[in-house]
C-alpha cells in the first residue's frame, strides 16, 4: 500500500508521498512514487501514484518515451493541467488492459494518480486520476487529494488545510498526515518525499527526502503525539450524574 496527498493552495501545490512497496509479507521494498515532469519556465507536472508498481513504472515509461519521441500528445506538448489528466488516464488504461492480458487471476493491474503542476499562462492544480481513467479536480472547499492509505491522515487535513493556509504550513501538516499513516500503517512507510512549488515560478520547486531514521521527522512525531496527550487530557470531563 502506500500514501500519497497533493495540496492546491492559493500560493502554490505541495505534494508528500511515502516510497513503502509490498511484494508480500516477506518482501518490502522502497520506490519513489512521486516523479516530475516539465520544461523550466514553460511547465511543471508532478505525479504521484497508488497502486500496482508495474503498472505504475509502465505508464511513467511510456510518458517518459513520448517525450523523447515527441508522440502527438505528450507532456511537453499538452495546452493544460485537465488535458494531461486526459492523456496521463489513456495511458494508465491502455496499460492495465495489457496487464489484464495474461490472464493472471490474482493480479491486480489498478493504479490511481494525483497530477499536480502548472502550465504557463494558466492556474496551478491538482487532479485524481482514476484507475478507469477520469479524474477529478481540488476546490475551495476541498483543496486536497489523498491516495493509498487515506483514512489516517484525513483528519488533520480537513481541520487545517484551507485554500488560504501558507504554504510552509500545509508542508508541515502534510507531513503530520504522513506521520499519522505512518503509525496505524505498517504498509506506508519512509522514504517520506516532500515538494513544494509556488505558483507561477513554473520550476521543479523545494524537495526534500526524509528517511527512516531523519532527526526532523522523529521530532515532530514526538512533538505531535505530546501536544496530542496534553490537549486530550485538557478536556471537560465526562458528567455522570447528568
Amino acid at each position: 500500500m502506500t500514501y500519497c496527498i497533493g495540496i492546491a493552495l492559493d500560493k502554490g501545490l505541495v505534494f508528500c508521498s511515502d516510497s513503502r512497496t509490498n511484494a508480500g509479507i516477506d518482501q518490502v521494498s522502497t520506490y519513489s512514487k512521486m516523479h516530475v515532469f516539465g520544461r523550466d519556465g514553460e511547465r511543471l507536472f508532478v505525479l504521484l501514484s497508488a497502486g500496482n508498481l508495474a503498472t505504475t513504472q509502465a505508464v511513467v515509461h511510456e510518458l517518459e518515451h513520448d517525450i523523447r519521441q515527441q508522440a502527438d500528445p505528450n507532456l511537453l506538448s499538452v495546452n493544460s493541467l485537465a488535458e494531461a489528466a486526459d492523456y496521463i488516464g489513456e495511458v494508465s488504461v491502455k496499460r492495465q488492459a495489457k496487464f489484464r492480458e495474461g490472464g493472471l487471476s490474482s493480479f491486480d493491474p489498478k493504479v490511481t494518480f494525483i497530477l499536480g503542476g502548472q502550465l504557463r499562462g494558466e492556474p496551478a492544480g491538482i487532479f485524481l486520476i482514476y484507475p478507469e481513467g477520469n479524474h477529478i479536480t481540488t476546490s475551495r472547499d476541498h483543496p486536497f487529494l489523498q491516495i493509498g492509505e487515506s483514512k489516517y491522515g484525513k483528519p488533520i487535513l480537513d481541520r487545517v488545510i484551507t485554500a488560504g493556509t501558507s504554504i510552509d504550513d500545509a508542508a508541515k501538516c502534510a507531513i503530520v498526515s504522513m506521520d499519522s499513516t505512518l503509525r496505524s500503517n505498517l504498509s506506508v512507510g519512509p522514504p517520506i518525499e516532500l515538494r513544494v512549488y509556488e505558483t507561477d515560478t513554473l520550476t521543479a520547486g523545494r524537495y526534500l527526502k526524509f528517511g527512516d531514521d531523519d532527526a526532523y521527522l522523529r521530532a515532530l512525531a514526538k512533538g505531535w503525539n505530546q501536544k496530542l496527550i496534553e490537549a486530550f487530557t485538557t478536556l471537560p470531563e465526562i458528567d455522570w450524574a447528568r
